[in-house]
């Protein structure tokens, strides 16, 4: 397994939609594999196939780092998910402070329904059914953004999102110099 490189903005791969996965087979699982050590690394708790450059509908996420997220009610199960799918969502809606391995130190409050029940293909390419809600919802609902091309950026205010691209470039031109 690898640690490979996190794709951050303004990289233009973050706004394609990416491809349905046409078989779980050992190149998708070596690649869930790498982007699981991948987001472990970057302390993450989701991370989509995009994000390191494959433009691939694969999520891979772990909500259990209930020190950083308290509200987390993650039990160290790990989520693979291939070609998810949103079946349903609640109408109720909820508010969490986002942030992004992409747009690495900025955080916004993002609204998303509160529950959502998904579709997806399993590690082995088995059919499974997640229902989710809280911080797992929200998360989901981040990540399966990503395979669309939408940042979470683009969930908030144009005023925050200006300023959030605004200290990243700032950031980017600190880094170079």
């Amino acid at each position: 397994m690898a640690v490979l490189d996190i794709i951050t903005w303004p990289d233009e791969r973050l706004k394609e939609v990416s491809e349905e996965v046409t078989e779980v087979d050992a190149k998708a699982r070596k690649l869930m594999d790498d982007m699981l050590d991948t987001m472990h690394d970057a302390q993450g708790i989701g991370l989509a196939a995009v994000q390191v450059g494959v433009l691939k509908r694969i999520l891979v996420m772990d909500i259990s780092h209930t020190e950083r997220y308290p509200d987390a009610s993650g039990d160290g199960n790990v989520l693979f998910l291939v070609n998810p799918k949103i079946i349903s969502s609640s109408e109720k809606t909820s508010k969490y402070k986002e942030g992004c391995l992409s747009f690495p130190g900025q955080y916004s409050n993002v609204i998303r329904p509160e529950k959502v029940e998904v579709e997806y293909l399993d590690y082995d390419g088995k059919k499974q059914l997640l229902k989710a809600d809280g911080l797992l919802a929200t998360c989901v609902q981040h990540e399966m953004d990503h395979l669309n091309g939408i940042v979470f950026v683009d969930h908030i205010s144009k005023l925050k999102k200006d300023m959030i691209l605004k200290k990243l470039l700032k950031q980017k031109k600190l880094e170079e110099a």
